[in-house]
């Protein structure tokens, strides 16, 4: 085969490979429409989050529920009722154990009456 032909070649391919391509459809959407998938993107995202934690998941398993489940029941969720959840999340109490709590403010009381010398807990080494 010669330059000729190879090149011949080569441009009819290129041509009836410009020929396959198809066009690309583009629509204005709203604001609107834009900011509410803005924001079921990311109450699902804090759900999500939620429960992928490790102790949620426990919870959950301890109920009789999959975790794979729930989220995917989570994903099924109304715009309306997603922003629901999320809300709740956001307001309901954290809950979990307040041992830390206890534990911070007995040793801020042990360290206020070290300091103002009514007992000797921390000796001096």
């Amino acid at each position: 085969m010669d330059f000729r032909q190879t090149t011949v070649a080569i441009t009819a391919a290129c041509f009836l490979a410009l020929g396959l391509q198809t066009t690309a459809s583009a629509g204005v959407i709203g604001t609107q429409a834009y900011l509410s998938a803005e924001a079921r993107a990311g109450h699902l995202a804090d759900i999500n989050a939620a429960l992928s934690r490790a102790d949620v998941q426990a919870q959950l398993v301890s109920l009789g529920v999959d975790p794979a489940n729930a989220a995917t029941r989570a994903a099924a969720l109304s715009d309306a009722e997603l922003a629901q959840v999320a809300q709740e999340m956001q307001t309901l109490p954290a809950g979990g154990d307040s041992f830390l709590a206890v534990i911070g403010i007995v040793f801020l009381v042990l360290m206020i009456l070290e300091l103002t010398g009514v007992t000797d807990i921390f000796k001096k080494f």
